[in-house]
């Protein structure tokens, strides 16, 4: 249980209660010991679709802190679960043996019907490559994912790495489920830069390459040295945002590109070929003098056109520089200039709000937005940052998804 929280019970307002016809007394939800604020009037009247990496769970979670629906998985996960429109879960779990295995490795996806049996599954999974934390489907059907690539030391340090040891880089592929081809694929592998030898490939000044990433920005000793966690496509400009987490920071990349001039620095609609186009959360990882708004972070994702502050950015701000973690909903600009960050347009933060790992936010219907703290359970607040449900769990969330309870995917659930 955290620190200092204040069990609250608000209750229904019953409007003609006193009267002594039992058909319009309202029902009063009983709600379990895991709910700790509960505003009828104020909250969504949805289901969260709970991802617990903690117990290996996903499940359909009501706000009297009732579970709805429960799948039972063949693995554990590799973080993100979604539930599809047509009622099915689309799936990112480990596999029994996986060979990279840092927090969030998941060499496996499945479509998993309501009735639990595997509708498809794409394993990709060898100790040269493995899928991880996040995966998303594209309009066309295909599915994009992240994936650790190793890269031996010689590699590494031929391209100027600083440590004699493997790397593990990060790569975005797209994978067309009816051939089980991967059809597009970006690399930072392709994009690097280094300033500390000039004898090795990718020197230069990384200040004035913002389009390229410092290889020594991290030096962390298990070779995990960007940790991507997120990955979201923007349909509209047909780009992709990548949360890195271990370089403080979200990447932009065009997806308009092939592969090949994924691998370059020409083509696509940007003709930027696979440079990153933007960046932003911490400019010193390019060593840029601007301010760092994010120390560690997690799911980057574009509000919904059918939603308040359609088209900004939510993104959970882990806060493990100073043990307090803030929601931002960022206004993305439309032209991009490595030397503009954001506009903050709302945020939300709690003395009581902080989880180092893993958490998220998605925007509601009703404007209120639901935020996963991961170590705690969930919250949802107003726009006015008014507290109106929060969730106590005993699990470890990685996310939570918000879903109508007459929305397709639960009709399509219960067929």
């Amino acid at each position: 249980m955290k620190k200092n929280i204040l069990f609250t019970l608000f209750a229904i307002f019953l409007l003609g209660s006193c009267s002594n016809d039992p058909e319009k007394e309202p029902i009063i939800p009983e709600l379990t010991d895991e709910v700790l604020i509960y505003e009828p009037e104020k909250i969504s009247d949805n289901l969260v679709l709970v991802n617990d990496a903690g117990n290996a769970e996903v499940y359909l979670l009501k706000k009297d802190g009732q579970k709805y629906h429960e799948w039972q998985l063949t693995n554990r996960l590799g973080n993100d679960v979604v539930l599809e429109e047509n009622g099915k879960l689309l799936a990112l779990l480990k596999t029994d043996d996986d060979k990279i295995t840092f927090g969030g490795n998941g060499g496996q996806i499945q479509v998993i019907n309501p009735d639990n049996s595997i509708d498809w599954k794409f394993v990709y999974s060898t100790e040269e490559y493995n899928l991880h934390h996040d995966i998303e489907r594209l309009p066309n059907g295909n599915i994009i994912a992240l994936v650790w690539e190793k890269k031996t030391a010689t590699e590494a340090q031929e391209r100027g790495y600083q440590l004699d040891k493997d790397i593990y880089i990060e790569s975005v592929i797209e994978i067309n489920p009816s051939t089980n081809q991967i059809v597009w694929k970006w690399s930072s592998w392709n994009h690097l830069i280094q300033d500390k030898d000039d004898t090795k490939m990718n020197h230069g000044s990384v200040s004035n390459n913002p389009q390229l990433i410092d290889i020594n920005f991290n030096n962390l000793d298990n070779g995990d040295i960007m940790h991507a966690n997120a990955i979201e496509y923007d349909e509209k400009n047909d780009l992709i945002y990548i949360s890195v987490n271990f370089y403080h920071e979200v990447w932009v990349i065009d997806h308009s590109t092939s592969t090949e001039e994924a691998k370059t620095n020409l083509g696509g609609n940007y003709n930027k070929g696979g440079n990153l186009l933007y960046r932003f959360g911490n400019p010193s990882a390019f060593k840029n003098p601007g301010n760092q708004l994010f120390s560690n972070n997690h799911n980057c994702n574009i509000i919904d056109n059918n939603l308040p502050g359609a088209g900004n950015m939510l993104i959970y701000n882990n806060g493990s520089n100073n043990m307090q973690s803030i929601v931002y909903e960022l206004q993305i600009p439309t032209i991009f200039d490595f030397n503009n960050q954001p506009n903050i347009v709302w945020s939300f933060t709690d003395s009581n709000l902080f989880s180092a790992k893993v958490s998220g936010a998605y925007r509601i219907e009703n404007g209120n937005t639901l935020i996963t703290e991961g170590d705690f359970g969930y919250w949802e607040v107003t726009q006015n940052k008014e507290l109106v449900w929060q969730y106590n769990g005993s699990g470890f969330f990685w996310r939570g998804y918000p879903y109508k309870k007459d929305g397709e995917a639960i009709k399509n659930l219960k067929q």
